[in-house]
């Protein structure tokens, strides 16, 4: 019996059999037999074949006379094999020299081996050195001895990583292993993929595999027949997809028959793996023109979930790749794609893991590529306005207005909707003192256009016909740079260029600085009056002018001396009046640089040149008013924008290797309202299963930065959690946004945002941020909403007065709500939403209409109870239990239908989820209702000094009217005091944290 057999399939292989057979004659170890299957070749192969078996007696050849892929060839060469150990050889491949010596020697090292997995050297075939690279390294990277489950895991990714690949070829087998494998797999033709379904199978019999990647035994030709790179049709694509998807359905019925969840999570794992093998090759080698066609035909074949799934990974990657290297499909084409893949999610199918994250990040790459691609014809524009910035921005959807990075070589992240200031001669470096002008001087030594312009990130010219108001400083101020501004401030290219083609020179109005700095003020005691800058240096450059140039001299000293000029250094030219200007002004600049010692300036100091130029700039326009330069100018107004900067919407959680479910929840805030947030959201992670990832969204306006960072610190320590902020002022400042209940805020309106914010979920939580979660929200989120458009608890308080006597409430709910079920109303603080079916119903801005009706007492939760009404699916008490606030179970509870309020007295034994709606909350009053509760988790966070001293401050308030004369040192909190109860535990005496608390607690009550 021998001690190999080596076994090798081959179909139409004669261009590469020879080489492959003689790889295995040449070995120098002898002791083999070599199986060779002729699957029904119709090439010259037969003939090689049988000249091979006569010259040596070790080779056996098969012939079958009709061809039966793969798996069944390699299922007949090992009814054939005798050997020990048995090892693939593909017919297109060779043997290194020197192999089967090594891989025996290992054997022997150790007799309980199942499997050896040793090195391949990788060949490129019109396959780039790169992708040979990569492939190599991932085959060949170590791996430690694996025993029992561990080697399924390691192979199929059942443990959330791949860690070794599932190829046959790269493997010694005990023949043992191999033919019991193989008795369990059906008898039946696997093709393309069929190597992971048998190595499936192996794996999950394997006792014990070795890793020796030291021993290089493969040349591996990457890029010859299904590996190579010959395009693909759509029916091509959709046959692959077919026999791809028949290996991962054997799979899944294979570890099926086990029931384990190694192998379920194994199986699982390995058909993520397949499809993105497969769809990779979707991307690379299926025809442009036949990717549409084939979307719709492969999703006839495959599950349609992991189309729209794999097709906007492959979405994602590409318009990453196209922003990053500058070439690919453009920005029309992506979006076909992406749209292909959104129709086919939207018709209905369970939407895996991926899709929110590849979906979300597919529509930034997508918005991204479109102004990269916005970029590329601004050079075809006659009329060029550059909008200088050093830092992502918001820019109009313009061919006018060019954003361009300034200071572009002093950092290493370049802007691809911009241009930059360091291409072609630039003075780049010189941005920290030059500012906007590094803009101008790469625009005079580089463009070519009718006009050139100048506006600033934040301040561009108001090209309507009105006119504004301005602050002390000659601006209009505005806040978005958006849709909406554009239009307002007449931004659009058409009307731009009607106004700029009428013109010389457009400048910002001319400005009296008296208005703000006083009667006797001039322009040079306006310089003087800066408190970083120095009126040496406007003298020493006017100097310089006066020196190049005397016939400004005149010119220079009537501006210094007047009290009027044009600032924020914004203008337009015709292209010949520009190349002047520059030419007068940036030898002066260079001249002043080189003669002046800024060393120990501050770093506005150092921005003298710029601030230098925007003077010059009134001299150079001042003279050429006096000699009659003839220039038809015009002055147009100047608009700042306050809110600039680029805005992000919230990203899905990316999932990487990490398949567990994402649970979208929603929370809304201000910077006030920070360390309850952080409170409810803590108390939710702490009690969540960790079978679940949580990708938590904080809708806000204002929170600081510092908060936002301190959050995200203390809540990074639950790994399965991902917390994001959105700033939502650019949407509700669209709108007049009112509350009728003093104790609700303008953040309630948030949850009407989030179909618009998260188009990537289906399916979200919302949390008011006033809760206490003790119980587990997968349970909670997990709750089939079928049809309806979300899920809520009956709020017991409204149902309380809608049995009032008066009949106020009753007549509010029929006449003004119009509701038909009165008792079903709902409690809006915590929310399973139908997104997808809510987005169907009305579109965000329509919600928001709604929430600007002020005849409604509950705002937003009114909106919701009248147009969700009859589609909501009411949640066990348990899930929203209120508080007893001023006692109003007994007071207005108590008046509900029995069954309302037996339900809601239960829930009080078991809450899941405590609302401490109403005023007293817990960091307000003491020992009100759940207050314990409250401050267990409330103590554990960053900010339990802060909502202490709102606690205290609280508390001392009735303190105050009744002080008397107050020794100096008085205690803080007298010993009877209850807020003792609150602060010893957390403060103890001697502590830093006891004398911040005391240190707030004497200023609010006012001692010593």
């Amino acid at each position: 019996m021998p001690r190999f057999s080596i076994c090798i399939s081959v179909f139409n292989g004669e261009r590469y059999l020879r080489a492959c057979i003689d790889s295995v004659l040449n070995q120098s170890f002898s002791d083999y037999e070599l199986i060779i299957v002729d699957d029904a070749s119709s090439d010259g192969s037969a003939a090689i074949l049988e000249k091979y078996a006569e010259n040596d007696k070790r080779i056996t050849v098969v012939r079958k006379s009709q061809n039966e892929g793969l798996h069944l060839g390699h299922r007949t060469a090992i009814e054939k094999c005798s050997g020990d150990y048995i090892l693939f050889l593909d017919a297109d491949d060779e043997f290194e020299e020197g192999l089967l010596g090594k891989v025996d020697g290992a054997l022997r090292e150790d007799q309980q081996i199942d499997m050896l997995h040793f090195g391949i050297r990788v060949i490129g075939e019109g396959v780039s050195d790169e992708s040979c690279s990569s492939f190599e390294s991932f085959v060949n990277q170590p791996v430690e001895t694996l025993e029992g489950v561990d080697i399924l895991s390691s192979v199929f990714g059942g443990r959330g990583s791949y860690r070794q690949d599932w190829r046959m070829p790269q493997r010694a087998f005990s023949a043992r292993l191999l033919k019991d494998a193989f008795s369990k797999m059906p008898v039946q033709r696997l093709d393309c993929a069929e190597d992971a379904f048998e190595m499936f199978v192996i794996s999950s019999l394997a006792s014990k595999e070795v890793t020796r990647n030291d021993i290089i035994g493969i040349r591996y030709h990457l890029g010859r027949g299904l590996n190579g790179a010959s395009p693909w049709t759509a029916d091509k694509f959709a046959s692959v997809a077919e026999s791809f998807w028949a290996c991962s359905s054997q799979i899944q019925q294979y570890a099926d028959s086990f029931r384990s969840r190694d192998s379920l999570a194994a199986a699982k794992g390995a058909k993520r793996k397949l499809m993105q093998l497969l769809f990779n090759d979707w991307r690379a080698r299926v025809l442009d023109d036949e990717k549409m066609a084939s979307i719709e035909k492969v999703s006839s074949v495959l599950d349609t979930s992991v189309v729209f799934s794999e097709v906007m990974r492959c979405v994602r990657d590409v318009s990453y790749e196209t922003l990053t290297t500058g070439t690919g499909p453009d920005a029309g084409v992506l979006q076909d794609w992406r749209d292909a893949a959104y129709r086919i999610a939207d018709r209905g199918g369970m939407v895996g893991v991926d899709f929110p994250s590849y979906l979300s990040a597919a529509d930034d790459h997508i918005r991204s590529v479109r102004k990269m691609e916005r970029v590329s014809g601004f050079e075809d524009e006659p009329i060029r306005i550059f909008v200088s910035a050093h830092k992502p921005v918001e820019v109009f959807d313009s061919q006018v207005f060019q954003p361009v990075q300034v200071g572009a070589s002093r950092t290493n992240e370049r802007f691809t909707w911009a241009l930059h200031d360091d291409e072609g001669d630039n003075i780049s470096d010189l941005n920290p003192m030059y500012c906007e002008l590094t803009t101008q001087y790469w625009a005079w030594k580089n463009v070519d256009a009718d006009y050139i312009g100048f506006c600033h990130y934040r301040r561009y010219f108001d090209f309507s016909d009105v006119s504004r108001e301005e602050n002390a400083y000659g601006e209009v101020m505005g806040d978005y740079i958006n849709v909406v501004s554009q239009r307002e401030y007449m931004l659009e290219d058409v009307r731009v260029r009607e106004i700029v083609r009428n013109y010389d020179v457009i400048t910002t109005p001319v400005e009296d600085i008296r208005s703000y700095m006083g009667e006797n003020s001039t322009i040079r005691s306006q310089y003087d009056a800066a408190p970083k800058l120095f009126v040496e240096d406007l003298d020493r450059v006017i100097d310089i002018l006066v020196a190049r140039h005397p016939e400004y001299e005149q010119d220079a000293k009537a501006f210094l001396a007047g009290h009027t000029g044009r600032f924020c250094n914004m203008f337009i030219m015709k292209k010949e009046i520009f190349h002047d200007y520059c030419a007068w002004l940036f030898p002066l600049l260079e001249e002043f640089v080189a003669s002046a010692d800024m060393s120990l300036y501050s770093k506005e100091g150092l921005r003298t040149p710029g601030h230098l130029a925007e003077r010059l700039l009134n001299i150079y326009l001042l003279h050429h008013e006096r000699i009659g330069a003839g220039w038809s100018m015009k002055q147009l107004q100047c608009v700042h924008f306050t809110k600039p900067d680029r805005y992000y919407l919230p990203m899905a959680l990316s999932c990487g290797n990490d398949n567990r479910p994402v649970i979208p929840v929603v929370f809304a805030s201000d910077n006030n309202y920070v360390p309850m947030v952080t409170t409810t959201i803590y108390s939710m992670l702490k009690n969540a299963s960790d079978a679940y990832r949580y990708d938590i969204v904080v809708l806000h306006e204002g929170i600081e930065w510092e908060n936002q960072e301190k959050m995200k610190t203390f809540l990074g320590q639950f790994e399965n959690a991902g917390l994001q902020f959105c700033d939502v002022s650019r949407f509700v400042d669209q709108y007049e946004l009112t509350t009728n209940n003093p104790h609700i805020s303008n953040e309630t309106y948030y949850r009407f945002l989030i179909q618009e914010l998260l188009p990537y979920y289906s399916k979200v939580l919302y949390l008011d941020s006033d809760l206490i979660v003790k119980g587990d929200v997968s349970e909670l989120f997990s709750v089939d909403l079928g049809d309806n458009l979300l899920a809520a608890v009956r709020d017991v308080d409204y149902c309380g007065n809608l049995n009032m006597k008066d009949g106020i409430r009753m007549r509010y709910t029929k006449e003004v709500l119009g509701m038909h079920q009165p008792y079903d109303y709902f409690q809006a603080g915590v929310l399973v939403l139908n997104t997808k079916a809510m987005r169907k119903l009305h579109p965000m801005e329509k919600w928001l209409e709604f929430a600007s009706d002020d005849r409604y007492i509950y705002n937003d939760q009114d909106i919701l109870n009248v147009h969700c009404q009859g589609r909501v699916k009411y949640l066990d008490y348990d899930w929203n239990v209120m508080t007893d606030c001023y006692g109003r179970i007994g007071r207005i509870f108590s008046f509900a239908p029995a069954a309302i309020f037996d339900a809601f007295n239960d829930s009080r034994n078991h809450e899941k989820i405590v609302h401490y709606a109403g005023a007293q909350k817990p960091w307000k009053v003491m020992g009100s209702d759940r207050f314990d509760l409250y401050w267990e988790y409330a103590k554990e966070t960053p900010f339990y000094v802060q909502l202490s001293s709102m606690l205290h401050a609280e508390v001392v308030k009735p303190m105050i009217a009744e002080q008397a004369a107050i020794d100096d040192h008085e205690s803080a909190v007298s010993e009877d005091s209850p807020l003792r109860k609150v602060v010893d535990p957390i403060a103890p005496f001697g502590s830093r944290r006891r004398e911040v608390l005391k240190s707030i607690g004497r200023a609010v009550r006012g001692l010593k």
